[in-house]
């Protein structure tokens, strides 16, 4: 029995630790944190950098000794025979004999070392490598602004199901008492069945909107965790509420934060691009350049008329190169100039993409601010008007319940509280999700 109770205890103390293990819990921050880690594209991201690293090393290697091997054998089958005069193995003038020269069979193994002298290609090369890998630094950067930007908002709009449950829930407890208590009177005939129905239209409503949201709540989560990188169905538990990230996102110095254009992420990359075009010019223009290598071999020859290479009596003969070999271009038929053209064309037009750019990004820092500052104003405006409707509301409530006021006027203060709720929960994502723009379109993370 004792082991039989200890055993339970075991499992019951496992599958609390499985529970604890797949159920995630997070604020803002650490779901941010978590996802520049975890998510899909941002490793994508990561890995491309890697790659680029790889290559850089790849294309400077181009220009470092290589050492190759190489071990030929070769079988006649049957043997090339030659005509030499017969004179020369006193034959008659005129006439041929037909001559095998060598042996059946020959190997050879041979081991070079080869030097790249000069080569234009190769220097600018180098340089594109480096370009390269600043253009995946970059779009990491990139990448990593949009999966900060993507949580912020896939973790806001979970909080706004949260919360518009909680209050569609507490709108059916307050409608569910109203509608008990106007039955009883109409019941009693001290009320009229329209009111009755009035609050049935307005309770079915809600309940329904209820139905509704609870399932994008469901999606919500789903694409939370999509974005954070983990599983679709993971049990995800967000520790902040809407209204206090609301108050933190307030920053009213973000508004008056320098707009250096330079430091956006997307003018990096515009500027990478220009820097990448200017180089592959610089490239078609190195093609008119001579090229110059250098090189060693040594070898060892074997010859026989059998398989015998692999006796110790096998004869082998020994030889060594050096040599230099330059290749001049010289005549192309004005291919190598309309390359050159084409690639200054494209530097052109990087160049035109990156002034595009400069000023696009003017105007979506100046409409980002713009939007962020509406956010502010308009969540203290849908503040006001929640705390009017909720007193409208109160007051329609007690007239109706008094017999001053019609179910058709509770009904309508009723509707203006409820279309005041969303509004005012809208209002406070939207200050958190506008500043999440305006801080990735600026390159800040840290305000």
């Amino acid at each position: 029995m004792k082991n039989k109770l200890i055993l339970f205890f075991c499992l019951l103390a496992s599958i609390s630790m499985f529970s604890q293990e797949n159920n995630k819990s997070f604020t803002l921050q650490e779901a941010i944190d978590f996802a520049l880690v975890n998510n899909r594209t941002a490793k994508n991201a990561a890995l491309d950098i890697k790659a680029a690293e790889k290559q850089k090393w790849e294309t400077t290697t181009i220009g470092l000794p290589q050492i190759n091997g190489k071990i030929d054998y070769n079988n006649w089958l049957k043997q090339q025979v030659s005509l030499i005069p017969a004179e020369f193995f006193g034959g008659n003038p005129g006439e041929f004999s037909e001559v095998a020269f060598g042996t059946k069979q020959t190997m050879s193994g041979t081991v070079t070392l080869e030097q790249l002298i000069f080569d234009g290609s190769y220097l600018v090369g180098l340089q594109s490598a480096k370009v390269f890998l600043e253009i995946s630094k970059n779009a990491k950067k990139k990448t990593d602004l949009e999966v900060r930007k993507a949580v912020i908002n896939a973790y806001g709009n979970v909080l706004l199901a949260e919360e518009s449950i909680e209050i569609l829930e507490r709108n059916i407890n307050v409608l569910e008492k109203n509608l008990n208590e106007t039955s009883k009177i109409y019941e009693n005939g001290l009320g009229d069945e329209e009111s009755v129905e009035q609050l049935q239209i307005t309770l079915s409503a809600v309940k329904s909107n209820l139905s509704n949201t609870s399932r994008l709540k469901t999606l919500a989560y789903q694409m939370l965790n999509i974005t954070l990188g983990t599983d679709i169905n993971s049990k995800t538990i967000l520790t902040d509420n809407l209204e206090s990230l609301t108050t933190q996102n307030i920053v009213l110095t973000l508004l008056n934060s320098e707009e250096k254009v330079e430091n956006s992420i997307d003018y990096k990359i515009a500027e990478n691009d220009k820097t990448a075009k200017k180089l592959l010019l610089k490239l078609e223009k190195s093609k008119a350049l001579p090229s110059l290598r250098g090189f060693i071999n040594g070898a060892y020859a074997g010859n026989a008329n059998d398989f015998d290479f692999l006796k110790k009596e096998q004869k082998w003969f020994g030889s060594s190169l050096l040599g230099v070999s330059m290749n001049i271009p010289i005549f192309s038929s004005g291919g190598r100039s309309a390359a050159t053209q084409r690639a200054k064309i494209n530097f052109e037009k990087a160049k035109e993409n990156l002034t595009e750019t400069e000023q696009k990004l003017k105007l979506q820092i100046a409409s980002a601010k713009s939007d962020y500052q509406f956010a502010i104003e308009d969540y203290e405006n849908k503040k006001q008007n929640l705390n009017l409707a909720e007193r409208i509301e109160k007051k329609n409530q007690t007239k109706f319940f008094e017999g001053i006021a019609s179910s058709f006027e509770l009904r309508q203060a009723q509707t203006q509280l409820y279309s005041s709720q969303q509004e005012f929960l809208q209002a406070m994502l939207d200050v958190i999700n506008k500043k999440a723009e305006l801080e990735t379109v600026l390159n800040k993370t840290n305000q």
